[in-house]
């Protein structure tokens, strides 16, 4: 049982501790030897799972809040008031490595939370931008403008 709380408090203080660096923290802590697998299965037992951090682009408290007031003054259009406005959205494919590999270990429904996300300001290196648009049409209406 010691090995169980022993390796949960370890991994909630260090999110990005790899499995299998886990099992010779245990060893030199507790003299407890352990193989990777268990390190998953006692961690997944507490609802631990590995799992790839969330890329951001940090929000300050005025984002937050000019979000939650723009999401609540929209909250009651109608389709028809939808229909009008166009969405657009971008992603960049890059050309080099993927350093995405890193996880890190977090329970089920806490992907968004601030500890299990990772801050990113830029995109580095070679790729391709691509950017798109889509709208919802309805015959009887005919404007358009951007959100």
């Amino acid at each position: 049982m010691r090995t169980g709380i022993y390796l949960a408090v370890t991994a909630k203080r260090n999110r990005r501790s790899a499995a299998s660096g886990l099992p010779c923290q245990l060893l030199s802590a507790t003299s407890t030897t352990v193989s990777r697998q268990t390190v998953y299965r006692r961690l997944g037992h507490i609802g631990l799972y590995a799992r790839r951090p969330v890329r951001c682009v940090p929000l300050t408290a005025t984002h937050c809040h000019l979000r939650l007031t723009w999401s609540r003054e929209h909250a009651l259009w109608t389709p028809q008031q939808w229909s009008c406005v166009m969405f657009s959205d971008e992603f960049w494919f890059s050309l080099q490595s993927d350093s995405r590999r890193t996880l890190i270990w977090r329970a089920l429904g806490t992907r968004y939370h601030q500890e299990n996300t990772v801050e990113r300001h830029r995109y580095g290196g070679a790729g391709w931008l691509v950017w798109g648009e889509f709208i919802l049409v309805v015959p009887e209406l005919t404007c358009m403008f951007r959100v």
